[in-house]
């Protein structure tokens, strides 16, 4: 599967050079330094066309009562999947992005999330993948959140792809 990658932006369209890594420890450094308490959460989403599969992948930075703010960036599959691939390529993306950030967070001691656009409810399609990506992002040593309560993948990445 071909995939094209572009670089991390922010929700208004700002398009950075620099390391996912540089900036969120800037980002943590700036919102500790004014006071906040953070948590950060990682999350997913994909859009199939007839052409392409779009990933959006987002780091939400959460100001303890004060908003947040996001880091996006969306990739390109070429290839037709299906719906269990397709959900397990989310938490893949998220997995990576949470695993390069990871030792940032504890030196900040930042609170981690990984949120998972698949739905506990059995009714619905992405719920396939529901065990496998609970099993991955736990055994990752990370904390697992689903729908209803998967913001990062279900309501912030989703508004890019």
């Amino acid at each position: 599967m071909e995939v094209i990658v572009n670089k991390w932006r922010n929700f208004a369209g700002k398009v950075f050079d620099e390391s996912i890594i540089t900036l969120v420890e800037n980002a943590i450094i700036k919102e500790q330094g004014a006071g906040h308490r953070l948590k950060i959460c990682v999350g997913s989403d994909s859009q199939a066309y007839k052409t392409h599969v779009a990933y959006g992948t987002a780091i939400v930075i959460l100001r303890e009562g004060k908003g947040g703010f996001m880091f996006i960036k969306n990739e390109k599959g070429t290839t037709e999947i299906g719906v269990k691939e397709r959900m397990l390529r989310e938490v893949t993306l998220s997995v990576e992005t949470a695993y390069s950030i990871c030792d940032l967070l504890e030196k900040y001691q930042v609170e981690l999330e990984v949120h998972a656009d698949i739905n506990t409810d059995s009714k619905f399609a992405s719920n396939v993948a529901l065990k496998e990506a609970m099993g991955y992002i736990l055994g990752m040593g990370f904390v697992f959140k689903a729908k209803p309560y998967a913001f990062a993948s279900s309501s912030c990445a989703d508004k890019v792809v």
